[in-house]
């Protein structure tokens, strides 16, 4: 297959190394039928294969906002997410000091109705809240990393420096259902000595590259051998 099939359905958007894949759905009188992750896909998009220790699975309601959440670089944790149940309005923001979207956010709406999935880059935090007229969202996550809760960070997602409307949920504060971690998680300016940096994330990405690159040319070579 072509990189141009491979890749077709696939949206980047305004924050470097996230994007957004929209799945070919096939409906009939029995339900649907749809490939909602290919890791040929994925490995054609990002120069190697997204290596998949974990699956998370979480279910929320009306009003849950979770986030933002972050992990150490490296290894960090990129994430393939999708819903598959009800909506969400997915909230990425680029965590990565010097980043050229530094601070920046972006508000993708995941549905089982569109069944897109999202993928983030290792230092991209990741939150989402159930808006308004959704009673339950199940939620899946694809992860590169298991959990390490050592490794593992948050920012509060009702910092105003953030600037994230979480409104567009049709909802009001008073409505949101938060945990005790991510209501106390301190605010991006308390933490930002200690996110993750830009170069330091484009670095490792590149490294599992270089590593994909040379594991393709060893085996290449070595089919080319005779017996």
């Amino acid at each position: 297959m072509t990189e141009s099939q491979d890749t077709q359905g696939i949206e980047d958007l305004q924050i470097p190394g996230v994007w957004v894949h929209t799945p070919r759905v096939f409906p009939d009188d029995r339900g649907e039928f749809l490939e909602w992750f290919k890791a040929e896909t994925v490995a054609d998009k990002l120069g190697y294969p997204l290596d998949i220790p974990q699956a998370n699975l979480s279910t929320s309601r009306e009003g849950v906002v979770r986030g933002i959440h972050y992990a150490d670089v490296p290894p960090g944790q990129a994430k393939y997410v999708t819903c598959v149940a009800g909506r969400i309005l997915d909230v990425v923001v680029d965590l990565r000091r010097g980043s050229p979207t530094y601070g920046r956010h972006a508000i993708v709406d995941l549905s089982a109705a569109d069944r897109r999935g999202l993928f983030l880059p290792v230092g991209v935090g990741h939150g989402f809240i159930v808006p308004a007229g959704t009673q339950q969202a199940t939620v899946c996550y694809l992860v590169s990393e298991g959990y390490d809760p050592a490794a593992e960070h948050g920012v509060n997602p009702l910092d105003p420096a953030l600037g994230i409307d979480w409104s567009a949920s049709g909802l009001t504060e008073e409505a949101f259902v938060l945990s005790d971690k991510d209501r106390d998680a301190p605010g991006v300016a308390e933490v930002e000595a200690t996110l993750p940096g830009y170069d330091e994330c484009l670095g490792w990405e590149q490294e599992l590259r270089d590593t994909w690159g040379y594991a393709t040319r060893e085996a290449e070579e070595w089919a080319g051998e005779p017996d």
